[in-house]
């Protein structure tokens, strides 16, 4: 009887040991958590963006997360800044509502394959997509010439494109741990006929039911880390209105150079880090 209590002891005490060590992670990681969720915010009402972006490379490089529970805390993370910087948005009236919905219903489906194709796909593909889907949007950048006074134009057709690149947007979202606006924003500039805070505010309101059906299927899959994921956004959405403050200021030209070089950094750091784990 002893023997049987003393291994119950010692199993309890085990317990114990990983909880205080996790614990401790936290803690330690805590500023890091909070300035990367600042800047998450930051760059989310600037840019329109959900900010996983730069969330995710962020969590690799500095705090060694694997790809997959990276983009999955990021999809958590972002949903946080979306409400609070879209409804920013749409109180100064820069929201295409239709354009919005179709673009949610669109994110809605893709999201849920994503997340499927998540768990199945190698990590290192993972990372090369991600890679891709960069650069992709990097050149697009200097192919938008962004009119503050231009609107959606909506029709049968643009609608039915609208529910296709919300589709596309969710699959993509989920797999790189973005929230769809680096693709959605130049989308509409560019095929749509969107002004840039009109593409912005419209983005980060489709991104909200991406982010939550992103994150139900990372919590199937355990595939999300959710204390981090709950401080990242909660900073984050602290900080949004900030950025979309600063994004009335500056010009549609200056945001996008500003944009450009952002990708352009995040780009090269990942491109580095996917080189040096290659010769190892």
């Amino acid at each position: 009887m002893r023997g049987r209590h003393h291994g119950r002891s010692c199993d309890k005490s085990w317990i114990v040991n990983i909880g205080v060590s996790v614990q401790e992670d936290f803690k330690k990681h805590t500023p890091h958590l909070l300035l990367i969720g600042g800047a998450t915010g930051l760059l989310s009402g600037v840019f329109g963006v959900g900010g996983g972006i730069i969330l995710v490379p962020l969590l690799i490089m500095f705090l060694g997360f694997g790809h997959r529970s990276a983009a999955g805390t990021s999809a958590g993370a972002v949903l946080p800044a979306a409400i609070v910087g879209g409804t920013s948005y749409a109180i100064n009236g820069d929201v295409d509502w239709v354009a919005a919905i179709a673009l949610s219903i669109g994110i809605v489906g893709g999201a849920q394959v994503g997340s499927i194709l998540l768990e199945r796909l190698p990590e290192r593909l993972l990372q090369v997509i991600f890679l891709i889907f960069l650069s992709s949007v990097l050149v697009s950048l200097w192919f938008v010439i962004p009119d503050r006074e231009s609107v959606i134009e909506l029709s049968s057709v643009a609608l039915v494109a609208l529910l296709l690149v919300g589709f596309l947007t969710g699959v993509l979202s989920v797999l790189v741990g973005v929230g769809g606006g680096v693709l959605v924003v130049p989308v509409l500039i560019l095929f749509f006929g969107a002004s840039d805070l009109i593409a912005k505010g419209t983005s980060l309101l489709m991104i909200i039911p991406g982010s939550l059906s992103a994150t139900f299927g990372n919590l199937r899959y355990r595939n999300i880390d959710i204390p981090r994921a709950l401080l990242l956004g909660i900073t984050a959405g602290a900080i949004s209105p900030l950025g979309v403050m600063i994004s009335n200021l500056l010009s549609p030209t200056w945001s996008n150079i500003l944009f450009s070089l952002l990708l352009s950094f995040v780009v090269c750091r990942m491109a580095v880090s996917l080189l040096r784990n290659r010769n190892k």
